[in-house]
Order: structure tokens, then sequence, then C-alpha cells
């Protein structure tokens, strides 16, 4: 079970990581409004808020190809298994 959330967490936070740097690259957090108020007070909070919520989403994606992968019946045409070694 550890290692099954490893491998959903792990790659999900290095994706996390790759868009928050592209996002806020690209925007500035204390520029988006909603309803002509501003979103966010400080940059630190909608980095951490961007971060997390990117996390979230990344982590849900791995966890459903975890969790499709380990449903898949071994003899299933087009299942997750090496080929024969000749």
């Amino acid at each position: 079970m550890l290692k099954r959330l490893m491998w959903v967490l792990w790659p999900s936070f290095l994706v996390a990581i790759a868009m928050d740097g592209v996002l806020f690259s690209s925007f500035d957090p204390l520029e988006l409004a909603y309803g002509g108020e501003p979103v966010f007070e400080n940059r630190l909070a909608a980095y951490s808020v961007g971060f997390f919520v990117f996390w979230l989403f990344a982590a849900g994606s791995s966890a459903l190809t975890c969790y499709l992968q380990s449903t898949l019946r071994k003899d299933e045409a087009g299942g997750c298994q090496p080929p024969p070694s000749a």
C-alpha cells in the first residue's frame, strides 16, 4: 500500500511543481481577480494554494491510473503486461 501511495504522490508532486512554476511565471497572482476583487492579498498564499490544487489534481490523475491498472485482467488483450520473453 505504501508503495502505491509513493507511485501516486511523488510524480504528482513533481508535476505540481512544474505547473506552479509555469502558471506563476506567466501571471502575477496579485493581478488575479474575481468580480473586480483580488483573489489573493499575498503572493505566498497564492503560490501555496496553487501548488496544493495542482498537486491534488495530479494525484487524482495518478491514483486513477493506478486504480485502472490494478483492475485490468491479466489475460485481457491490451493489458498492462510486459511482452513475453522469447
